[in-house]
């Protein structure tokens, strides 16, 4: 292959071809004028040819540029301003330059504008400049004196006159190179560390909520111990006192009247209400499908496969309240869509909806047939539907305030008659639904408790209720809160307040009185769940209810409230709490947002 020559007219030659990419780089130590930037070829193109020593020269004496030194360079005159402490390659000298080019083209690198390699501080390619301004490589000067042959040369971008004694060296205390590889990988690395900070902050709460929930468990356990150890001693002596009854197991908890194993623990996300099939060994829960669309959904649990079905409601349902499954097979559900809808539990399919004329918080079958329902409204109401009527309500009844009714059951008295236990933040009321009074009444005993956030009902005969209370919270005329209700209501801790759990017995078909009250840990924000277990032989009744404290179930002996067991825990609020049975299977079933656990109990 023939050698391209490199001599002056080559040089020329290539300084008026098009200039190129600023970042193409030629290999050192070949010379090319390839890159020289667009402004300069259109203002000075052809460039003047080499001339001789001694020629005239427009331009005032070069030796007054500086005073020539021993090893060739010239120094700087003393009148110089100080050392620039950054170089750059950029041709603002240039008297005529197109700045709006160099912008289009980008900013430029502090490289040699000749070989297009980055100068240095010292050395053989170290940055120089001469007299008109323009800043080079040494050895890239002084190789275009070599090859032009003559002891002068013209600058390569503007053309004017240099010699090698007017080469002066720049003293710069630091070269800067910037790299934009090496920015994008700084940034790449800073955005990689911030995520792994993140993640290692979720690791470190996660090990500290394991930690917590071990510290839990172990004090569990210790107490199981020493309670066990007391009740061998009593037993010994012949002697047992109430309080050695209860007996702590790490898979939940037992005592000597029911024992609660947990039989299944299913993941869930965004779970709000659920209800319990216990004859087909359904579990239905209410929740939202993941995406954009964020749908209600109800999703059907199998007990024993574990195989979940995913029910799409109709777009205008929103958001399920409550849900109640009958013994004919439907699953009943009030939601904030103004709706009362029925599901077969067979096909998926919603079979029959009514409308609302409030958003519905509560619902419930009947204890003595299939047909009639009943729901709870936002504004207080209470209606009674006939599902053989799909027009709409049968009766239409009025609370006693307009607060949403939160919890409905349905019971039946001595005498056979239904009756509606309800409750909403004013307290427990009881509806009689087959006679002629419109208004419920409210139930003795509850009228200055506080808050009611939750009822409690031993079905189907509802001898015993029991109704959970938050303190209220009362203000005087001028705004400032009671002194009384803030005294009567000191702070647990972050996730409750000190409240109360009621105790209501039946005295006639329509009258209670409250017979016990328990201080606990209740919800300072939510409506909660509750329930009352039988006890099978025996006539007792374990009161279950949903602490914020211990994120899972507490459970105390009715009517002593003496504490028996606290469940398995979970990591977020228990939101649904349900008791379901048959005549030969009890269940628990405990909700939170995150997963749903099924006990088994064994009385």
């Amino acid at each position: 292959m023939q050698e391209e020559p490199t001599g002056p007219e080559n040089l020329l030659a290539h300084a008026r071809a098009p200039t190129l990419s600023r970042r193409r780089r030629p290999p050192h130590p070949k010379i090319s004028l390839l890159s020289l930037p667009k402004s300069v070829l259109q203002a000075h193109s052809p460039m003047p040819q080499p001339v001789e020593e001694g020629a005239r020269e427009e331009e005032a004496p070069l030796e007054e540029a500086g005073e020539l030194r021993a090893d060739g360079g010239v120094a700087a005159p003393v009148s110089t301003a100080q050392p620039v402490p950054q170089v750059s390659s950029s041709s603002s000298g240039e008297e005529d330059g197109d700045g709006d080019d160099e912008d289009a083209e980008g900013p430029l690198l502090p490289s040699c504008p000749v070989c297009m390699n980055a100068w240095t501080a010292d050395g053989e390619h170290r940055v120089s400049c001469i007299p008109c301004g323009h800043v080079y490589g040494r050895s890239c000067l002084e190789k275009w004196l070599a090859q032009c042959g003559k002891k002068s040369a013209t600058c390569p971008q503007c053309g004017k006159m240099f010699r090698q004694k007017n080469i002066i060296n720049l003293y710069a205390p630091e070269v800067v190179v910037p790299n934009n590889d090496l920015e994008k990988q700084v940034l790449s690395l800073r955005d990689k560390n911030e995520v792994l900070e993140n993640q290692q902050q979720k690791l470190f709460e996660e090990i500290k909520e394991y930690k917590r929930q071990i510290l839990y468990q172990q004090r569990l356990i210790n107490e199981s111990s020493s309670k066990r150890q007391k009740m061998a001693e009593q037993s010994s002596d012949g002697a047992m006192d109430a309080e050695s009854l209860p007996s702590l197991r790490a898979h939940g908890g037992s005592s000597d009247l029911c024992q609660f194993v947990l039989q299944n623990e299913f993941v869930l996300d965004g779970a709000r209400v659920m209800g319990i099939d216990v004859s087909s060994q359904i579990i239905v829960a209410s929740g939202r499908a993941p995406g954009v669309s964020a749908e209600h959904v109800l999703t059907k649990i199998c007990m024993f496969s574990r195989q979940e079905t995913k029910v799409r409601l109709p777009p205008n349902t929103k958001a399920v309240r409550d849900i109640c499954i009958t013994s004919g097979g439907l699953a009943i559900f009030a939601s904030l869509g103004r709706k009362l809808s029925l599901l077969s539990m067979t096909t998926n399919n919603v079979v029959l909806q009514y409308d609302l004329p409030a958003p519905g918080w509560s619902c419930s079958g009947d204890q003595t047939g299939p047909n009639h329902v009943y729901a709870g409204l936002q504004n207080g109401m209470l209606l009674v539907f006939d599902t053989r009527q799909t027009k709409g309500p049968l009766h239409s009844l009025s609370g006693l305030s307009t607060n949403p009714v939160h919890t409905i059951h349905s019971v039946v008295d001595d005498s056979g008659s239904t009756k509606i236990i309800s409750a909403s933040s004013i307290g427990p009321c009881i509806w009689d639904v087959d006679g002629s009074e419109n208004r419920p009444n409210l139930l003795t005993g509850t009228e200055n408790q506080g808050v009611c956030i939750s009822l409690a009902c031993a079905t189907p005969s509802s001898d015993l209720i029991v109704a959970s209370f938050r303190p209220r919270v009362e203000f005087s005329g001028d705004g400032t809160a009671s002194q009384m209700a803030i005294s009567q209501s000191p702070t647990l801790s972050s996730s409750g307040k000190l409240g109360s759990h009621a105790l209501l017995r039946r005295t006639s078909s329509t009258s209670f009185v409250k017979e016990q009250i328990c201080n606990g840990n209740v919800s300072e924000l939510r409506m909660s769940k509750s329930a009352i277990i039988p006890c099978s032989g025996n006539g007792q009744h374990i009161f279950a209810y949903g602490d914020e404290s211990v994120r899972g179930v507490r459970t105390w002996l009715l009517p002593s409230f003496q504490p028996l067991a606290d469940l398995k825990p979970h990591r977020q609020p228990i939101l649904d709490l349900r008791f379901a049975a048959s005549s030969t299977k009890k269940y628990l079933g405990c909700l939170s947002e995150e997963k749903l656990q099924v006990f088994r109990i064994r009385s």
